[in-house]
């Protein structure tokens, strides 16, 4: 702006400075050019005054004068003339002015000459005899004067330049100053600014209260949706029409395993087909679902164009991490068919023996033989079915159960009881050691946990094995610990024993029997009582499972 204020400024100067001396020099031009014709004119009329008076010989008087005198007869003939000495005149032979006077009295006229450096004007006055008085006098022409005139005129605007750009500088810093000056935080708080910016500075400082008031309503906007995506588990990504993307939360780089600076484009986070299908997809305007396998997790990709006013803008990039439900459903599938073959097998047999039963063609010793083993069937499918039972009430927590105080020494001791027909029909020694100690816990849960432990632990065991249960007290922790001598499990089953219906020896179990349950069981109720399980076993050489209750 000061800039511009000095530019204009000093043009303004200039133009007017060269406008001016023309048009002085204009002026003074035609002031002389005048005072020449009124001082010709006169002294045309003194000197036809004093011919008329004293005759012609009176210009004989009048050869030193400076200006070229003639008289002509009415048919233009000279009859007498007079001029300075050694002086070049420009006379003219058509004689305007002569023919001008004889026809109205007076008669003026001009000539340049060759070089058009001189003007000649010629004043012609008819005497009362008839004959013409013509007068002429030479001067300089305007060319000539302008040209002696150019070396001061470029001092004068050499000058004038120079007087012009100071003024100029400094008023364009005077009028820029308090323009500068101005607090745009307040506008209309500052004192030395210009009244006729008043209306202006009104405007701008409620356009700053409008603009800050629309500005901090953003940031809050925009801070209510960061702190939304940013506490998202799912991962968030919007991009322009083009994929560069233009906002995300840390959920997105997260799940996609992103570290380090954001790319520009959303299609170089991640390298996979699906991702860049699913990204595609809605950039070219069509809604995408894609699920997308990365580092053993599974992720489900919602892709969503953006369109305002039926044009495509950007597109809305949803990322759910589904290993957990997916692994679960798998898990349902599972346990469905599970159950199905677990409840199949009994059935089958209860089936096949009604059958054989039904033709009435069996011996009582038969009959009897069929009973058991439908009765067997039937308390298997009752084992199974309650099981299930418990593990249902467990995932869901749909009963809710009263907590006691449960003395886990007293508990195992009964449990062994229990036990004990079963232990010695298969050669199993069954030992408690350690100390009276009280968790709160739900009495029927905790009985079910350590039953089944010590149930696995003898009908995994060897011949003439051991199964030692130890109840013991750290002052924060109770633990409950059982130990065997059994088959033992292998390194690669321990991550899987405790999932529903899975055996490690399925051969072996049908021989055992049991419901593939009971370490389900077991894991359902640590989880229901906050307590840790821990597994230590080899193949062959027996297992110990440890479980601790915190008090």
């Amino acid at each position: 702006m000061n800039k511009k204020i000095f530019r204009g400024t000093m043009f303004v100067a200039l133009s007017v400075l060269f406008a001016s001396v023309i048009l002085t020099l204009g002026i003074l031009l035609d002031f002389f050019e005048r005072q020449i014709q009124s001082e010709l004119k006169n002294e045309a009329a003194y000197i036809a005054h004093a011919i008329e008076s004293q005759g012609i010989s009176f210009l004989d008087s009048l050869n030193s004068t400076d200006k070229h005198i003639t008289l002509f007869s009415p048919s233009g003939e000279i009859i007498a003339e007079a001029q300075d000495d050694g002086r070049t005149r420009n006379d003219r032979t058509d004689l305007d002015d002569v023919k001008q006077a004889l026809e109205s009295g007076t008669g003026m006229s001009h000539s340049y000459s060759g070089t058009r450096t001189e003007k000649t004007t010629y004043y012609a006055i008819k005497l009362t005899d008839g004959n013409v008085l013509r007068v002429s006098t030479t001067q300089y022409s305007a060319i000539t004067i302008l040209l002696g005139l150019i070396q001061p005129l470029i001092l004068v605007f050499v000058f004038a330049f120079a007087i012009s750009s100071i003024l100029a500088y400094r008023i364009s810093n005077s009028i820029v100053k308090p323009i500068n000056a101005l607090n745009l935080n307040n506008p209309v708080a500052s004192d030395d600014t210009y009244e006729e910016l008043s209306p202006l500075l009104h405007k701008i400082s409620a356009q700053k209260r409008t603009i800050e008031r629309r500005i901090k309503e953003a940031q809050r906007k925009q801070e209510e949706f960061r702190l939304i995506t940013e506490n998202m588990s799912e991962g968030f990504i919007t991009t322009d029409e083009v994929g560069n993307i233009l906002t995300y939360n840390h959920s997105a780089l997260r799940l996609l395993n992103v570290s380090g600076v954001v790319c520009e484009n959303i299609l170089t986070l991640n390298k996979a087909q699906e991702f860049r299908e699913a990204v595609l997809s809605a950039l070219g305007g069509e809604r995408s679902e894609r699920n997308m396998l990365l580092d053993d997790r599974i992720y489900s990709l919602i892709a969503n164009p953006v369109a305002e006013n039926g044009k495509l803008i950007g597109s809305i990039i949803i990322i759910l991490d589904i290993t957990e439900t997916f692994r679960q459903e798998l898990l349902r599938r599972e346990f469905t068919s599970n159950v199905s073959h677990e409840l199949k097998t009994p059935l089958t047999s209860i089936s096949g023996f009604a059958e054989i039963l039904k033709t009435g063609a069996t011996d009582n010793e038969t009959v009897v033989d069929f009973s058991k083993s439908i009765y067997d069937e039937a308390q298997r499918l009752i084992t199974l079915v309650s099981d299930i039972i418990k593990l249902s009430e467990l995932d869901e927590g749909s009963i809710e159960f009263d907590r006691t105080d449960v003395d886990l020494f007293a508990l195992s001791e009964e449990i062994i009881s229990r036990l004990t027909p079963s232990a010695e029909r298969a050669d199993i020694k069954l030992l408690l050691r350690g100390e009276s100690t009280t968790v709160s816990g739900v009495r029927k849960i905790l009985d079910e946990m350590i039953y089944n432990l010590c149930d696995n632990a003898i009908k995994y065991n060897k011949k003439g094995g051991t199964v030692e249960v130890s109840v013991k007290s750290d002052g924060t922790t109770a633990i409950v610990s059982v130990r065997d001598t059994g088959i033992g499990i292998p390194q690669a089953e321990l991550a899987r024993v405790f999932e529903r219906f899975y055996r490690v020896d399925k051969s072996h179990s049908k021989e055992v029997g049991g419901t593939g349950l009971g370490l389900s069981i077991v894991k359902h109720g640590a989880i229901y009582h906050n307590a840790q399980i821990s597994l230590d076993s080899k193949s062959g050489e027996g297992t110990v499972i440890t479980i601790t209750f915190s008090k």
